[in-house]
């Protein structure tokens, strides 16, 4: 017997007790699991996935629609940032006062392109306050994902309470699978065997995360 055979044997005795119908695959099994745990209102929703971005060295901001332009501005002149990444569809107000130079999302740009790039401001699908976790799947503003990995600093704005849920199952009940998703838990990190922490190497070594509501 081929590996290839096994493998395919074990799999035909895992779905022996599953109907042959046409049921489709994401009703043919019951998924009866818990979709959250505990029961909040939505500002504590709010409040869980703030603590969670923080937790994951993310920093955290929050203001309304008036304070949004001045403070996107602050943090780029913060960072020194010279230019800022802008994907298609980010509302024009958001960057107004900014100075940096506005680079736009391009199809040709090389990853040595944006690697000289300075920022990247983007909004979001959806946050997954559990987790603290932000979820882009290149909507408008949002962009293709390569601008959010390569740039080392990344502004992501989240509109409250409207794009934050509680878990990951409602999370996915907003996203489409056909859609290029890109999930992110803080700045991007990894550690060695010794357990020493190196930021920046898979993705942006700083996350601000800016609360909109």
């Amino acid at each position: 017997m081929s590996d290839r055979e096994r493998v395919l044997g074990r799999v035909r005795r895992a779905l022996a007790d599953v109907p042959e119908d046409d049921t489709p695959y994401d009703r043919a099994v019951p998924r009866d699991y818990a979709r959250e745990h505990g029961e909040r209102t939505p500002e504590e929703t709010v409040e869980l996935l703030a603590a969670n971005l923080a937790d994951y060295r993310a920093v955290v901001h929050r203001c309304g629609e008036a304070e949004l332009s001045p403070l996107i501005a602050r943090l780029l002149a913060a960072r020194g940032a010279r230019s800022v990444l802008v994907p298609e569809g980010l509302p024009s107000a958001w960057l107004a006062a900014a100075d940096p130079v506005h680079v736009p999302d391009r199809a040709d740009s090389t990853p040595y392109e944006l690697d000289t790039v300075d920022s990247v401001v983007t909004g979001c699908a959806v946050a997954v306050a559990e987790t603290g976790t932000l979820v882009l799947d290149g909507g408008p503003g949002q962009g293709r994902r390569r601008i959010t990995l390569v740039p080392d600093h990344h502004i992501c704005v989240v509109r409250v309470p409207g794009q934050v849920v509680a878990s990951v199952p409602q999370a996915l009940e907003r996203l489409s699978p056909a859609r290029p998703l890109t999930w992110i838990s803080g700045p991007s990190a990894t550690s060695d065997i010794e357990l020493n922490r190196v930021e920046g190497v898979h993705g942006p070594r700083t996350l601000e995360v800016v609360l909109l509501g």
